[in-house]
């Protein structure tokens, strides 16, 4: 359910990246693309390690810095990051991104759902612990039920589908009255309002008691489905725009991949032991801070997530936990459960 919802969450971005790709702008395709990325790890993950913190705090609880504990069964969102990543070195590589890179990442994507699929449930969850819109629509008799859900679905998608190119124009024109590159403008500001939803979501699980870890997991099982089916969806809605299977051209924009695909691989590494670190949410904050007022500072940044990656991976010589969600994910994978 966390993953379906954090690809609800996310689908006001991927309707600005199909109108970017359905009108072939590369550039600006890029750097939503990334931005969003990095956006979701540089500043969403330390926002709900934060808000968090600032919760435990307004109720009195000890312990203001202490770490976000995850699940074992959150290794399958963790290590769920991986395989996308270390595909997107060979993207990366040829400088490309293709019909056939989409069928690989999508069928990533769908073995990740399938993994999940095998968890059992952690609790059960009763009618009273939902919002109050599900429950009204629970409440209804039962032809009414579903196509209540349904319309609501219908409603969005065509509030998706009649905004979406409008605001795409809307930052562009924002981005030549203030004067400022429209590629940094559509990098930072486009996937801050279109991720809004996910900040929303993650803030109000965040600042519940006990529920800091499923608010983290949220975002970053959004961040699985952004490198899958958002990357996935790009060189369809280009080659359909084209009338002929056409790969996208990245190579121009290698530093901005690889600087998402080290900040990814950095936080896969970081949630691998199972623990969201003060220091390491205030670290990917400060780092994405870095990018955000200084925006030509990507090949410094680049060597800045390196050296910080190179670090956590050589540190677990004396740290054994440093990895630990790649030794639980087997077990996930053969439907044992959590331990």
């Amino acid at each position: 359910a966390l993953a379906l919802l954090a690809w609800i969450q996310v689908l006001p971005e991927f309707a600005v990246e199909a109108v970017i790709a359905w009108h072939r702008n590369v550039p600006l395709m890029t750097a939503n693309f990334t931005g969003a990325l990095r956006l979701l790890t540089g500043l969403g993950w330390p926002t709900i390690w934060v808000v968090s913190a600032l919760a435990r705090r307004a109720r009195g609880e000890p312990g203001f810095w202490r770490p976000i504990a995850l699940d074992h069964e959150h290794a399958v969102e963790v290590v769920g990051l991986t395989p996308a990543l270390l595909y997107f070195v060979w993207i990366v590589w040829k400088g490309s991104l293709g019909l056939w890179d989409s069928a690989v990442l999508l069928a990533m994507y769908a073995s990740y759902l399938v993994v999940l699929q095998r968890i059992p449930p952690k609790e059960r969850e009763e009618v009273e612990d939902a919002g109050t819109v599900p429950r009204a629509i629970l409440a209804l008799p039962s032809p009414w039920r579903p196509m209540s859900v349904v319309a609501l679905f219908l409603m969005g998608a065509a509030m998706l589908y009649f905004t979406a190119h409008p605001f795409l124009q809307s930052m562009i024109g924002l981005a030549t009255v203030a004067g400022v590159s429209q590629f940094v403008f559509v990098q930072w500001v486009a996937p801050f309002l279109s991720e809004f939803p996910e900040f929303v979501t993650t803030s109000y699980w965040a600042r519940s008691r006990g529920k800091g870890g499923m608010a983290l997991m949220n975002m970053a099982s959004s961040n699985i489905n952004q490198w899958t089916v958002l990357a996935a969806m790009i060189p369809i809605v280009y080659s359909w725009s084209l009338g002929t299977p056409t790969s996208v051209p990245l190579g121009p924009h290698r530093t901005e991949l690889l600087l998402t695909l080290l900040q990814g691989a950095l936080g896969v590494v970081l949630l691998a032991n199972f623990n969201f670190q003060a220091y390491e949410a205030l670290g990917l904050l400060l780092f994405w801070g870095v990018q955000f007022a200084v925006p030509d500072s990507r090949g410094v940044m680049c060597w800045a997530y390196g050296g910080w990656l190179s670090f956590e991976l050589v540190s677990g010589l004396w740290r054994p936990g440093r990895l630990r969600a790649f030794a639980v994910f087997p077990s996930l994978w053969r439907g044992r459960g959590r331990d």
